[in-house]
Order: structure tokens, then sequence, then C-alpha cells
């Protein structure tokens, strides 16, 4: 296929820079302790200096894959289909979650809402950045709102954003794994003093599973 076709089917949506594909247990947030098929979307500019998969941001480094061969793939494992990446909303994700819609699968995305939000979701994860903040209306659309804590300044930065969600959106602080131990003493007390919030762990690390 001409590199120009490709790209043409790239921007459309219809191939993805694919990094990787698996069938785990989902480790975080509302729906951790379940098993799910996840979808490593490659390319983000978000740069965050604690990211713990830097190898997904040059979408480059990725080959674009048809969606059918993904749809193909995802459907023989589980219903739960999670889209992350990198940031899967530098892409389209129109006809991939369609495709996994008419496959009866259920869509959950990982995001951190920077660029606008495409694609047909059962659930949508809500995770800012400071560096490049959430676009559009998505806090409006969460269905969970989760903050990663690297120090205090970012609890106020997690009562900003939760701000703007909607009311039936679940609140979740984590600590980055590197500072875990310095960060989740802090996030305990907060969450005893602010019961809107729960915490949220990284439990596959400690499983010690993908």
């Amino acid at each position: 296929m001409a590199l120009n076709e490709t790209m043409n089917l790239v921007e459309k949506g219809l191939m993805l820079p694919l990094m990787e594909e698996f069938y785990t247990i989902q480790g975080e947030g509302f729906h951790k302790g379940t098993a799910a098929y996840f979808i490593r979307i490659g390319g983000c500019d978000v740069g965050c200096h604690w990211c713990d998969v830097k190898e997904s941001w040059d979408a480059e480094k990725h080959p674009p894959t048809a969606i059918e061969h993904i749809i193909d793939n995802a459907s023989k494992y589980s219903d739960t289909i999670v889209i992350t990446g990198g940031e899967p909303l530098t892409w389209d994700m129109g006809p991939l979650t369609i495709g996994l819609k008419a496959k009866n699968l259920q869509t959950h995305i990982e995001t951190s809402g920077a660029y606008p939000l495409t694609g047909v979701w059962d659930w949508i994860c809500l995770s800012p950045k400071k560096l490049k903040l959430p676009f559009g209306d998505i806090h409006q659309k969460a269905n969970e709102l989760k903050v990663i804590v690297y120090n205090k300044s970012d609890f106020n930065f997690a009562e900003e954003h939760a701000s703007k969600v909607g009311e039936d959106c679940v609140l979740y602080l984590q600590p980055e794994w590197s500072v875990r131990d310095k960060v989740t003493p802090l996030i305990v007390d907060y969450v005893m003093q602010n019961p809107k919030w729960k915490v949220s762990l990284q439990t596959h690390k400690y499983l010690n599973i993908p």
C-alpha cells in the first residue's frame, strides 16, 4: 500500500498506529479486577515526565494497522475492550468503536481528553494532565475522573476538574507509581477528609501482570 494511501486511511480512523494489544485484568479505577482486552494506540504529545509507556509517544514507531484486524482480535477475548495509549483521541476513534459495538462489545477509553472526543463509548475514564488540558465538553461526558497524584499541588488540580464533571462521575485519586510510598498516605488522608473521592491503585503492578 502506498504511503499516501496509508496516511489517508489513518486520518480517517480506518487504520491506527497499533502499539500493542493484550488480554489482562483491568488494574485501575472503577473496573479494576475485571477481565478486559486492551488496545494501546501509539501517538501522544502530552508528555508526562512520569509516563510508564513513553515508547507509545512516537506514532511512527508503531505500524498502521487495519481496524478490521484489531476488531477481529479483540472479539476473541473479552466483552470489555479498553482503548488506551498513548493518547487515543489523537486519532478518530469513530470507525474502531463502531466496529467493536457491532460485535456487541463494551467500549472503554482511558484518555487525557487533550483532543476532541470521537467514538462511541460505554465508559469514559478522563485522566487530565497539566501539560495539555482537556478539550471541549468531555468533563460532562466522563464516567470516571482519575487524577494522578505526584505532589501536593495535584489535589488542587483534582478539585478543579472535579468541579467540571457530572454528578454521577466517579472520582479517583491515584498515586504516581514512582512516588507511591510518599504520596499514598497523603491521598488516604485527603480521601478521608473529602469522601467524595476514592483511592485508585495500580493493582496490576502489585499483581505483576501487564
